[in-house]
C-alpha cells in the first residue's frame, strides 16, 4: 500500500509538471549597430544624442542604446537558462532612438532581420509571436493601416513563424492572431499594432478605428469565447499612464477608452496581457465597472540600458532585463514570471553575468499572476513602503536605489491602477488630496520641535 502511494504521488507530480509551461519575453532590444568603445565622449553612439557618454565599455552605456554584443550576450542567456522553452513572446522596438534622417527604410529592415537570425540560430525550433514596435518602422511612429514594403520585408523574414493567413493579414496591418502550439491546450495569441494607437502616429489621428483592428479584435475575442479558447493578447505600446512621467499617456483618448472598453467585455477569454516600450518593469490592472480585478497586463523592462531623454523623467535608465513566464498549459493562467538581468557597471567592469533578480510570487508574497494576484500586489505597493520600495527597485531592473517618496508613489499606484484616463485622473487628486493633512501635520510638529529646542 506505501508502495502504491509513493508511485500514485510520482505520476502526480509528473503530471503536474508537464501541465506548468514556460515561456519568455523579450523587448526593447534597441540595437546601435554603431556603438563602439572609444576615448571620444561624442562618438560612442548615435543613440546618446548630444550626451556625452564617457566610460563606455564593451556591453553597453546607460546613455546609449544596446552594442550588439549585449544583444548577443542576453539571447544566449536566455538559451542556458531556459533553453527550450513552449513560445517566445518578442514584443518589438528594434532599432536605435535616432532621428528618422539618421536611419531609414534599409536600416530598419537590415536591423530587424539581423535579430531575427539570431534568434532563429539560438532557438531554431522555437515558436516566436512577434510585435513590432513604434521604432521599427520608417519613419518612426507613422505607422500606415495598408501594404507597405516594411510590413512585406519583415513578413518575409519572420515566415518560419508565421502562418500563411497570419502573413496575410501582417502584411495588411502588422496584426494577427495563431493557435498556440506546443502547450496541449486550446489557447491563442493575439498579436495587436498598437503603433496604431501611439499619439505619435499622424497618420491614423483622425481615424475612428485604424486598420479595422479594433472589429478584428473584438472578433477575435468573440470567437475564442465560442471556441473555448484562453488568450494573450501581445503588443508593443501599452495604454494608459507612463509611471515615471505624471500624466504621460502613449494612447490617443478615444483609443485608449476603446481598448479598455475591449478588455473589460472579454476579459474572461483573456488570461494576460503582454507589453514593452516603457523599458521598465511595471503592470497594470483593469478593473469591471464593480471595481473587480478582471485583467493584468505584464510590462516588461527591455534590453536596452538607454536613458530615456523624455522631459520631466529623473533618471531614466534601466539596466538590461529578460523575463521567463510560468503558466498553466491547461487554461493559460499566468503562474509565476522571473526576471533576470545584467548589471551593466558590473559587466564593464568585471564581466558579464546574468544574475535572476526576483520571482513574483517570492517577492510580493501572492500566490501566481491572476488579476486576483496583481491586485493584491497593488494593495502592497500602495500601503506598505517595503514593498513600494521593492517594486520601485525592479521598476528599473535595480538601477534606482534612491527612495520612492509620496510623488513617485502616487506617480506608480495611479498609474497601475487606472489605466482609463477620467479615472487616472480622479486617482492622482485623491492620492494628492490625502496627502495634505499629513504634510500640514508634518509642518506643524516641526516648527513645533524647532520652537521647543533650545536657542
Amino acid at each position: 500500500m506505501k508502495l502504491l502511494f509513493v508511485l500514485l504521488l510520482a505520476v502526480c507530480t509528473i503530471i503536474s509538471a508537464t501541465e506548468r509551461g514556460y515561456f519568455w519575453h523579450l523587448t526593447d532590444l534597441h540595437l546601435d549597430p554603431n556603438y563602439t568603445v572609444t576615448s571620444d565622449p561624442g562618438k560612442v553612439c548615435p543613440s546618446a544624442g548630444d550626451q556625452p557618454v564617457t566610460n563606455a565599455g564593451k556591453w553597453g552605456s546607460y546613455l546609449c542604446d544596446s552594442p550588439g554584443a549585449l544583444i548577443n550576450s542576453s539571447i544566449y542567456a536566455m538559451k542556458a537558462i531556459l533553453p527550450d522553452p513552449d513560445f517566445i513572446l518578442w514584443t518589438g522596438d528594434d532599432t536605435p532612438h535616432v532621428p528618422n534622417e539618421q536611419l531609414g527604410e534599409k536600416a530598419v529592415l537590415e536591423i530587424v532581420e539581423w535579430l531575427t537570425n539570431l534568434i532563429m540560430q539560438v532557438f531554431p525550433t522555437t515558436k516566436v509571436y512577434a510585435a513590432l514596435g513604434n521604432h521599427d518602422f520608417h519613419p518612426k511612429n507613422q505607422f500606415p493601416t495598408q501594404n507597405n514594403s516594411i510590413y512585406y520585408g519583415i513578413s518575409e523574414y519572420w515566415k518560419p513563424w508565421l502562418k500563411q493567413e497570419s502573413t496575410s493579414t501582417f502584411q495588411k496591418g502588422a496584426f494577427y492572431s495563431e493557435q498556440l502550439v506546443n502547450t496541449g491546450t486550446v489557447g491563442r495569441v493575439i498579436i495587436v499594432n498598437t503603433n496604431f494607437y501611439y499619439d505619435s502616429n499622424s497618420i491614423t489621428a483622425n481615424m475612428e478605428d485604424p486598420g479595422d483592428q479594433f472589429a478584428w479584435l473584438e472578433n477575435q475575442l468573440t470567437n475564442a469565447s465560442q471556441k473555448g479558447e484562453k488568450v494573450y493578447i501581445v503588443g508593443h505600446v501599452p495604454p494608459g499612464y507612463f509611471e515615471k512621467k505624471r500624466g504621460k499617456p502613449w494612447f490617443r483618448e478615444n483609443f485608449n477608452k476603446r481598448y479598455v472598453e475591449i478588455i473589460q467585455k472579454h476579459h474572461k477569454v483573456i488570461q494576460g496581457q503582454f507589453f514593452g516600450h516603457h523599458h521598465t518593469d511595471s503592470f497594470r490592472m483593469f478593473y469591471s465597472n464593480s471595481g473587480d480585478p478582471v485583467s493584468s497586463m505584464f510590462i516588461a523592462p527591455g534590453i536596452s540600458p538607454w536613458k530615456t531623454t523624455l522631459p520631466g523623467v529623473d533618471n531614466g535608465a534601466n539596466n538590461p532585463g529578460i523575463r521567463v513566464f510560468e503558466y498553466d498549459r491547461k487554461n493559460l493562467l499566468v503562474l509565476d514570471m522571473v526576471t533576470y538581468y545584467m548589471n551593466l557597471t558590473y559587466a564593464n567592469e568585471e564581466s558579464p553575468r546574468w544574475e535572476k533578480e526576483y520571482r513574483l510570487t517570492e517577492a510580493f508574497q501572492v500566490s501566481d499572476g491572476s488579476p486576483q494576484s496583481m491586485h493584491q500586489v497593488l494593495e502592497k505597493i500602495s500601503t506598505d513602503h517595503c514593498f513600494l520600495q521593492k517594486y520601485y527597485e525592479y521598476n528599473s531592473v535595480s538601477y534606482d536605489l534612491e527612495s520612492c517618496g509620496e510623488a513617485c508613489k502616487i506617480d506608480h499606484v495611479c498609474a497601475i491602477r487606472e489605466v482609463d484616463f477620467p479615472k487616472y485622473a480622479t486617482c492622482l487628486k485623491n492620492e494628492s488630496s490625502a496627502l495634505k493633512p499629513i504634510y500640514h501635520i508634518t509642518m506643524m510638529i516641526v516648527i513645533l520641535l524647532i520652537y521647543l529646542l533650545p536657542k
